[in-house]
């Protein structure tokens, strides 16, 4: 039991935990608490395992918009990542952003598939990572990751950055395109 948590990241295995606390504190009498609590079951999109096909790993992280979700993201998965994220346009503020980023991109991320435009990519990690894409669609991003030829990888969709289009929308779309596969 405990080596299954262990492989699913960090992120999991904190759920996990406050999932079980949390069937204590759902018997509470504040309503709201009581409420608060039920939610946690409910996490969908943040480092959820959708499949694994020819021995590669689907994560759907969609629920992380940010850099700092992102990077914790990275951070948990335990091996290389083709990392599938929102497209973006490059500015100083955005790519200052991004550079917290580096150090993990450079020891962990071996492609990365941009859902629209990639130049803040390129213009921040294109010196750590010598394959980065860009697509017009979660098809074309999942098909782009899934056949890069790579072993023993795991494929990360984490936006990173909001594009208008809401996480539950999005992680939907990618692993139905995960199960097309």
């Amino acid at each position: 039991m405990y080596e299954a948590l262990a492989t699913q990241g960090r992120e999991k295995v904190h759920t996990s935990l406050a999932g079980i606390d949390s069937s204590r504190l759902k018997k509470l009498r504040n309503t709201h608490l009581r409420e608060c609590f039920s939610l946690i079951d409910e996490m969908r999109h943040k480092l959820e395992f959708v499949a694994r096909i020819k021995g590669i790993s689907f994560i759907d992280d969609a629920a992380s918009r940010t850099t700092m979700s992102t990077w914790y993201a990275l951070e948990t998965v335990d091996s290389k990542v083709v990392w599938i994220a929102n497209g973006a346009v490059a500015n100083s503020a955005r790519a200052a952003d991004f550079r917290r980023l580096r150090q993990l991109v450079e020891n962990k991320v071996c492609m990365i598939v941009c859902l629209g435009d990639s130049t803040l990519y390129q213009s921040v990690f294109g010196d750590l990572v010598k394959e980065i894409y860009s697509v017009q669609s979660m098809r074309d991003a999942v098909t782009k990751a899934f056949y890069s030829e790579r072993e023993d990888i795991k494929i990360l969709f984490s936006p990173a950055v909001e594009n208008g289009i809401s996480y539950e929308e999005q992680g939907e779309s990618f692993k139905r395109e995960v199960n097309e596969l």
